[in-house]
């Protein structure tokens, strides 16, 4: 009897003991370099928000930190996920390219248009492909935004037009597809084309569609807003530290596997695409703008995928030079 009841106790103490464990509230940090109105941190995050939160019971939140309040710049961003500085960190892969030169092939002219595309397509081949390159961190979502406009203050929208035009291409690993379109690369933070659209150091830019609107209102600095141009795209992560997701309770770790990966890589691409989808109702109800909106021809369109084809042969030269000699199995495998 005495035996039974010390078991009984013992068992009693053990189930108590993981209720309490359960019951722990965990917070994460996640560090952001975007102020807190921008679409990541309003569609993306909040979903994450009420996501953990809800699966938790509310034992498992986050807690915003938004304009670089855990470190300035978007440059180092993976870096801080690494050394957890953060929990939780949103960067661009662009930013750090050696880290993830197959990622950037996500960057490239395709088959894609829009930012849930590319971003399909990228999860498509991320187990094959990407996986490596993320080996130091948990990954929550890898998304894409579009570039598939080009603000200018010229007419852009022929082979003719872009010849000698000073363009800021969407990624600086694009360089070889500008040149071969006959313009001129010119490399620029998107918080200064505003002014280099207004004072002539550039002549046009890639652009999605909410920089044509407020907050970056090219619109207003632009003649001539060029659509049906070659889809570039930039590449964006958010990525947790390694040790701090191995750290969470096998509940926590189970509700973080739930969401990450495409599902909240598919609400990242629906924070950028939503926000293009709003700009184009600013844009088609806007009055008093003295922009052009054109809309490139079949037969130009094809000119300028003709020199897409040239500018994607040396960059894949340059990294079959590099040692990755799959490239364009990778590359093909994300345009199929």
């Amino acid at each position: 009897m005495k035996f039974t009841r010390i078991t009984a106790a013992a068992t009693l103490a053990l189930g108590l003991a993981a209720t309490a464990q359960a019951a722990i509230g965990e917070e994460l940090s996640v560090a952001t370099f975007l102020p807190p109105q921008h679409h990541t941190n309003t569609g993306m995050f909040t979903w994450f928000a009420e996501e953990i939160e809800k699966r938790s019971g509310g034992s498992l939140t986050m807690k915003l930190y938004p304009a670089g309040q855990l470190g300035a710049g978007p440059v180092q961003q993976y870096k801080r996920a690494v050394e957890g500085v953060a929990d939780i960190t949103f960067g661009v892969s662009a930013y750090t390219p050696a880290l993830f030169p197959k990622t950037m092939l996500g960057i490239l002219p395709g088959t894609s248009e829009t930012a849930d595309q590319s971003t399909r397509a990228i999860w498509g081949v991320y187990d094959e492909h990407l996986a490596d390159e993320y080996k130091d961190v948990k990954v929550l979502a890898v998304g894409t935004v579009a570039g598939n406009l080009f603000a200018a203050t010229r007419d852009v929208s022929t082979m003719e037009g872009l010849k000698g035009a000073k363009i800021v291409p969407f990624a600086a690993m694009t360089t070889p597809i500008i040149e071969a379109l006959g313009a001129v690369p010119v490399q620029m933070p998107v918080t200064e084309m505003y002014t280099g659209l207004s004072t002539g150091t550039i002549d046009a830019t890639t652009a999605s569609y909410n920089n044509i609107t407020a907050p970056w209102n090219f619109w207003d600095v632009s003649t001539h807003i060029v659509e049906n141009v070659p889809a570039t795209f930039a590449v964006t992560y958010a990525v947790m530290n390694k040790e701090r997701y191995m750290g969470l309770s096998d509940e926590h770790r189970a509700i973080i596997d739930e969401v990450a990966g495409l599902p909240m890589s598919l609400e990242l691409a629906k924070s950028f695409d939503g926000a293009d989808e709003r700009s184009k109702q600013l844009i088609a109800d806007a009055e008093g703008k003295n922009y052009e909106w054109v809309v490139v021809s079949d037969a130009e369109r094809a000119k300028m995928d003709a020199a897409v084809a040239t500018g994607l042969e040396e960059i894949f030269a340059d990294y079959e030079g590099r040692g990755i000699s799959n490239v364009r199995d990778i590359y093909n495998a994300l345009n199929k």
